[in-house]
């Protein structure tokens, strides 16, 4: 027994007691020994009940504890025989050792003991010592594993699991739906035929919202407001969002077809939060030219759809307004920096010349900022360093850090993804950012800019900045080289006006004619060197086509390519006969592996890019890679090739 429950009662302070007792009945035996004898007897009458008593308590005690340890033990083997918790045991070599009956009845075999855990449990590791969960049958379960005892605890989580599913799938997703063209879709029919066409648009929407149990109203004459289950958003993911296809067939004999644009969003604290980005993703999927959904999924947004071009149809009346907003941004600004994505090329280095040229009319500071040369832009650089004007107008990425202030106003061209530019601390850094862009808009962007003018429909950045020069107030004058540089941005990302050429790409090569640009000039620019005629050859040779439309091609492993060098292969490839895409991969000379795709428009190699990190339009995107070989990049494009030509097509 504990010393400690002895002392309760039967410690020294009883004794301290009786031992007074006793020298008080020694002290009255002076001077009354008749009493003393009296107290003596009764000193020894009590001292015997105590010890008695004291006996008593230990034998009462230890039966109480022992009668308690043998339930206790009893409880123990109980609880381990028949509670709903496995337990198993393995010894040094990750052999069963042993296991309680519910580990049997989990696994339904017998005779597990000497057997591996990784034989009888194959997802269980020796060095896992997170929780984990396996599942048997139609059953889940949670496991605990304690490395230092070699023991496995098995919990049955089924319902929890079940109830979290059911959670999930009920989370509500707020959307909203947009019929892209819907003014425009009516141009050369009667009041009755665009009735007809707007009724049987409405019907195959309407029917494919109760097939996929969506609640949809429809607030706006071109505009639907959505509310579904992340059950039905999972059915959507799955068909791709079939209804741009249904949609776009029904309206395809039209002069224009309508074609539909989706935004959702999945996820947010509240549904005010929801509701603002299902707003912002049908924002991005307008910016990148509609015929397409994008879904916010936690952090991410992934796109479906985009199989067609998207249809010109900016107005005079947009250019005039960004043009004057954008000269006013000018003139409140001390200094405007202007800068193009990394490795401009001659339409990213052409729009800048434009906006220097509108910056000088505005007779305020502007700089353009460059990195260094590379072979796409070297001839448009040797004209620009023999114009001292213009010279003088380059700095370098440090430069242009040093010379950001309260008053600078940054214009990024030709991209809109700040990890993209030349100097992406120059982003974080200016207060004012102004975006003027052509490419589809991804789901990376600049954060809270003053201005934005991207139009995805237009064939180039150089176009954009040319219609925004003709609309400012003052006089526009430029000089050759200015109107050269435009132009021949306008040459390269139309392939010679073949590709992505509406009317107002005609026009703005008019304009520019009509200031000075010089055909003969853009010709110089383009050419190209005999060396690097050579090196798009040598990858063209080695070739394959699978899916019998699109051709793949990867330089040499130890060879390096500049950009410009694998860009043409591809435009190269894309000329072939029966090529309706073509991807070419190579080693670039600062190490990256890069991939540029080109489509003829029925294949959508922007959202084959997307899936590989990159980005681009439907008929022209690119990728690179930090840390990847051209063959393993190679072995990445075919996977997402096989994903989307076999287990489901969203490029056209």
């Amino acid at each position: 027994m504990p010393k400690f429950i002895i002392k309760r009662w039967h410690g020294f302070h009883m004794v301290f007691a009786m031992g007074f007792i006793l020298v008080l009945i020694a002290l009255l035996s002076i001077y009354q020994w008749e009493y003393s004898l009296f107290g003596l007897a009764i000193f020894l009458v009590s001292g015997s009940l105590l010890f008695q008593a004291e006996r008593a308590f230990r034998k009462e005690f230890i039966d109480y504890v022992q009668t308690l340890s043998q339930r206790v033990k009893g409880a123990s083997q109980a609880a381990v025989t028949h509670m709903p918790v496995g337990i198993l045991l393995y010894n040094r070599k990750g052999e069963i050792e042993w296991h309680n009956p519910y580990v049997r009845e989990m696994t339904n075999r017998e005779g597990i003991v000497g057997l591996l855990v990784s034989e009888v449990f194959p997802r269980l590791a020796s060095e896992d010592t997170e929780p984990k969960r396996i599942h048997f049958d139609d059953s889940t379960f949670e496991v605990i594993h304690h490395t230092d005892e070699r023991l496995y605890f098995f919990r049955d989580i089924t319902k929890l699991e079940r109830l979290k599913e059911r959670h999930e799938n009920e989370r509500n997703v707020i959307g909203f739906l947009h019929m892209d063209n819907f003014d425009e879709a009516g141009t050369g029919l009667d009041e009755q035929e665009r009735t007809l066409l707007m009724t049987n648009v409405t019907a195959a929407i309407t029917r494919w919202a109760q097939e996929h149990d969506i609640s949809m109203r429809r607030f706006d004459s071109e505009k639907f407001f959505m509310v579904l289950q992340r059950r039905s958003l999972d059915k959507l993911i799955k068909s791709r969002f079939d209804i741009l296809d249904v949609v776009r067939e029904l309206t395809r004999q039209n002069k224009i077809p309508i074609t539909l644009s989706i935004g959702l969003a999945a996820a947010g604290i509240s549904m005010v939060d929801q509701t603002r980005a299902a707003e912002a993703s049908l924002d991005i999927a307008l910016a990148r030219g509609g015929d397409q959904a994008a879904v916010q999924d936690g952090e991410r947004v992934v796109f479906f759809g985009g199989k067609t071009n998207a249809v010109e149809k900016r107005t005079r009346v947009r250019a005039r307004v960004i043009s004057y907003a954008l000269s006013n941004l000018i003139r409140d600004s001390e200094r405007v920096l202007i800068m193009g994505h990394e490795r401009p090329d001659m339409d990213a280095l052409g729009a800048a010349i434009g906006v220097l040229r509108a910056v000088q009319n505005a007779d305020r500071e502007g700089h353009i900022v460059l990195a260094e040369s590379n072979p796409s832009i070297d001839g448009l650089m040797d004209a620009v360093e023999k114009d001292e004007q213009l010279s003088e107008s380059v700095v370098n990425p440090e430069r242009a850090l040093q010379l950001v202030n309260s008053g600078t106003l940054l214009i990024l061209v030709d991209t809109h993804k700040p990890s993209l530019t030349i100097e992406p601390k120059l982003v974080e850094k200016a207060d004012r950012v102004v975006v003027i862009d052509h490419h589809r808009r991804g789901e990376e962007f600049v954060k809270d800019p003053v201005l934005v003018y991207l139009e995805p429909y237009a064939s180039s950045t150089s176009e954009l900045v040319t219609e925004l020069l003709q609309y400012q107030d003052e006089r526009l004058e430029m000089d050759t080289l200015e109107a050269t540089a435009l132009f021949a941005g306008i040459v390269v990302d139309t392939k010679s006006f073949a590709f992505r050429s509406g009317s107002r790409t005609f026009e703005a090569a008019s304009f520019l004619r009509r200031h000075g640009a010089d055909l003969a000039m853009v010709q110089t620019l383009l050419k190209e060197d005999l060396d690097r005629f050579v090196k798009r050859a040598e990858i063209v040779k080695n070739t394959e086509v699978v899916y019998d439309k699109i051709a793949i091609t990867v330089g040499e492993e130890k060879e390096v390519y500049d950009q410009l060098v694998i860009a043409q292969a591809a435009d190269t490839l894309l000329s072939m006969k029966g090529i309706s895409a073509s991807f070419v991969i190579g080693m670039r000379n600062d190490g990256k592996t890069a991939i540029s795709a080109r489509s003829l428009g029925d294949i959508n190699v922007q959202l084959i890019m997307e899936e590989l990190g990159g980005g681009g339009h439907l008929t022209n995107a690119a990728c690179q890679f930090e840390e990847f070989t051209p063959a393993e990049v190679r072995d990445s494009l075919l996977s997402v090739l096989k994903e989307t030509f076999e287990e489901g097509d969203d490029t056209g």
